[in-house]
């Protein structure tokens, strides 16, 4: 069994990305800590949501920009971009998922990752 390991580094950029979040006014912020669930895909999953297909655009930009701007990272992936109602971007450490209110009711992953350790962060106004 192989453990994950927090570096700083991961740290960093959950920082980076959930203040580019709160930059928008992202809705609901959470970030979902999967670190000692063995198996899981990643150590982060961050989620937020948006109330218009073009605030979740916004959020989307502001991440990859801040993200590559000020950590020189680069997404591994992205998918979604092209209906806006659930953008994921893929760091390896972190996956980032950002929804349209309705399509993240639906889909529920808070609820399919309860195992793992949920924070909410303050919607900025």
């Amino acid at each position: 069994m192989v453990k994950r390991t927090i570096k700083n580094d991961t740290k960093v950029l959950l920082e980076q990305v959930i203040a580019s979040m709160q930059d928008k006014k992202a809705k609901d912020i959470v970030s979902i800590d999967l670190s000692k669930i063995e198996n899981s895909i990643t150590n982060y999953f961050v989620i937020c949501s948006g109330t218009s297909t073009t605030q979740v655009d916004s959020i989307y930009d502001n991440i990859i920009d801040n993200v590559n701007e000020n950590l020189n990272i680069k997404p591994f992936h992205k998918e979604g971009y092209e209906n806006s109602e659930w953008i994921l971007i893929d760091y390896f450490d972190i996956v980032v998922h950002i929804f349209i209110g309705d399509t993240r009711k639906f889909y529920k992953l808070e609820e399919l990752w309860a195992d793992g350790v949920l924070k909410e962060y303050e919607n900025v106004d």
